[in-house]
């Protein structure tokens, strides 16, 4: 009777065990799968990054370009600084931008030229400039000379990937 008694405890306690080690087992497996779903979204990420990089070099190479500045240009360009969203990002219809596609990922880019009025007419108070140093002069008492002047432009890049990823870019652009 202490036999088939000790069987059934033993039997018991080898169930009780594989059920905690399937489960064990089971959690594993599951936090294996969630790393990789994690390190696949972060390479999606990366390479959606890398991709906004195209859509820069069009972007400045059309900006350069570009005859007049004071007139929107399609779809890309801007004269004046958009409204924007909570992020920064302009509020612009970014599906009728120009559009190249690099594989599975879909990019487009906008230019809005940062200044307060489409037709500027003191860029030094209108528009976002960039000043660079002019050498001093060796003549005494010498009138002061304005800073040459470069125009600045907003560059905002958006690229759709696999599972839809998201990314956008902006980056400042000098002209002039």
């Amino acid at each position: 009777m202490r036999t088939h008694v000790a069987r059934g405890v033993t039997i018991l306690i080898v169930v009780v065990l594989l059920a905690v080690m399937l489960l064990g087992a089971l959690a594993l497996a599951r936090m294996t799968e969630a790393g990789t779903l994690a390190s696949g979204n972060t390479t999606f990420r990366e390479t959606s990054l890398q991709a906004s990089e195209v859509g820069l070099n069009t972007a400045f190479a059309e900006l350069q370009a570009l005859v007049d500045e004071n007139a929107n240009a399609g779809t890309w360009y801007w004269a004046q600084v958009q409204p924007q969203d909570a992020n920064g990002v302009p509020q612009v219809n970014f599906d009728a931008a120009p559009e190249i596609v690099l594989g599975a990922y879909s990019v487009r880019y906008v230019v809005e030229r940062v200044c307060s009025v489409p037709l500027v007419t003191e860029p030094l108070r209108e528009c976002l400039v960039k000043a660079e140093k002019v050498p001093a002069s060796a003549i005494e008492n010498p009138d002061p000379l304005d800073p040459p002047n470069a125009r600045q432009f907003r560059a905002t890049v958006r690229v759709i990937g696999p599972r839809n990823t998201t990314v956008f870019i902006q980056s400042l652009l000098t002209k002039g």
